[in-house]
């Protein structure tokens, strides 16, 4: 029995409870106590009593019975705390659960034990908002975790709990899990549901975990991919991706990778890239895949019109309390808002149309299946962590209204739907770095097989040196 949160990943977790050696209300416990005890201030919510009612009813033959995750506070648990890291929507509470909550608690098993902190609407790629303050990286004080599911990565990263939810609109799952070194898969657009009351936006959102192993994320999106009829864009369930997993390396062969150090026209460090590099010359090496050179990576910009769009939902959201709320928001939201409302007409909806169009093609040209390449291989962040408190770097003054220098390695993939991975790959100043691996639509096994092999042949810690903290 153990007296802190289990180190390993969720998967070993379910094995000891099964065999006896652990409980689930003895872990949630653990749980509790070593966030009581951290600095980090992953979680902004915390329903104790319900949660150890789960956990002493917990089924541990489900897939990941009697395991607490975390739960990003962007995400819906009826009567839970709904404030989208808002303080003007400080006492909003939710009228229902999300599908994907829905079946990992219903169906996995799984304990929801509290609420992991982001980024105020998602909007920004640091977890620092006037409602819940700053959240900490567990490799490093004072460093962000990014956004916008930064508090589900210090959370795993700071071996508080093995799991959490997490969304990418442009890049919230990637983004963390390089800054933390952890697995973060955006999967294919509408892999899994975001029903119940799906709202599209800008048609980028997708949903899924941060995990510490490759075999944690194929479980969940076991359990929790599908089609839900409140979400008519949802794909049809697929089954069999851990049982799946390293059965796809004939499939990998003889693949066509590029590498792409600007995707999206980032800058990325070069000290990092080397090193980056260096791991993803390695990859492909190990699963007998192809670097091909001269392949025309070159995207349009969109950052801009894309946050355009993305700030209308905001202000749909404020509703009548904006702009007297203004003051209450974070710099980069306020900015944001100042910048679209009143500027969404026509002019702006066909020109938001003509920058998709022009993604699209250039995305279609890049993964040509006869002219193009299989896999793009980039980085996951265009450098180490920076402050907690922000500024984000290469944007001035920490304002612009696109996504900045660090969401245009991972951007196109949410324009474009496909899917993409973040794998550790290292460290650089004690910090962890990610690579990023981007394939074509509904490709995610393969893209997880990759991480498998890099998994296996240059394993990561599970946690941050030191945790919990």
């Amino acid at each position: 029995m153990g007296n802190t949160p289990w180190q390993g990943d969720a998967c070993s977790l379910v094995e000891e409870f099964r065999a006896g050696r652990r409980t689930p209300l003895e872990e949630l416990q653990a749980t509790y106590a070593a966030i009581d005890a951290s600095s980090l201030n992953a979680f902004c919510y915390l329903p104790r009593e319900q949660a150890e009612a789960a956990a002493r009813a917990a089924d541990v033959s489900k897939p990941f019975g009697g395991v607490p995750i975390g739960v990003k506070e962007l995400d819906q648990v009826e009567g839970w705390p709904d404030t989208h890291a808002s303080v003007p929507l400080k006492d909003h509470v939710a009228g229902y659960t999300g599908t994907m909550v829905q079946r990992m608690r219903d169906d996995g098993g799984a304990v929801l034990m509290g609420l992991t902190t982001a980024s105020e609407f998602g909007g920004v790629n640091v977890t620092r908002t006037k409602l819940h303050g700053t959240t900490h990286s567990p490799w490093q004080h004072g460093k962000t975790p990014g956004g916008s599911s930064g508090g589900t990565a210090a959370a795993v990263s700071g071996g508080l709990v093995t799991l959490g939810t997490a969304d990418d609109g442009g890049g919230s799952i990637r983004i963390p899990a390089g800054f933390t070194g952890l697995v973060g898969l955006k999967a294919t657009f509408g892999r899994i549901p975001l029903g119940p009351m799906a709202q599209y936006g800008n048609l980028t959102v997708t949903i899924g975990c941060i995990s510490r192993s490759v075999r944690d994320t194929a479980r969940w999106f076991d359990v929790t991919n599908g089609f839900d009829a409140r979400d008519p864009l949802s794909l049809p369930r697929e089954t069999g991706w851990e049982a799946g997993l390293g059965t796809h390396l004939a499939a990998l062969r003889g693949a066509r990778v590029a590498f792409a150090p600007n995707w999206g026209t980032a800058t990325v460090s070069p000290v990092m890239w080397e090193l980056l590099e260096e791991a993803g010359v390695a990859l492909v090496a190990d699963c007998g895949m192809r670097r091909v050179d001269g392949i025309d990576t070159t995207l349009p910009r969109m950052g801009s019109a894309w946050a355009l769009s993305g700030n209308i939902a905001i202000e749909a959201q404020l509703a009548d309390v904006w702009p007297q709320c203004a003051d209450q928001l974070t710099p980069e939201i306020r900015f944001g808002m100042e910048q679209a409302v009143g500027k969404y007409d026509s002019a702006a909806r066909a020109k938001i149309e003509r920058r998709r169009v022009e993604l699209n093609e250039a995305m279609a040209r890049i993964f040509d299946p006869v002219d193009g390449v299989d896999y793009i291989i980039t980085a996951s962040n265009p450098d180490v962590a920076f402050d907690a408190d922000g500024p984000l770097p290469g944007v001035f003054g920490g304002l612009e209204a696109g996504p900045g220098n660090n969401g245009r390695l991972t951007f196109a993939a949410n324009l474009h739907g496909n899917p993409a991975i973040s794998i550790p790959a290292g460290s650089v100043d004690g910090l962890p770095i990610g690579l990023q691996v981007i394939g074509r639509h509904y490709t995610e096994q393969l893209l997880l097989d990759l991480a498998l092999t890099a998994e296996r042949n240059r394993p990561w810690p599970l946690v941050a040196p030191g945790s919990p903290v």
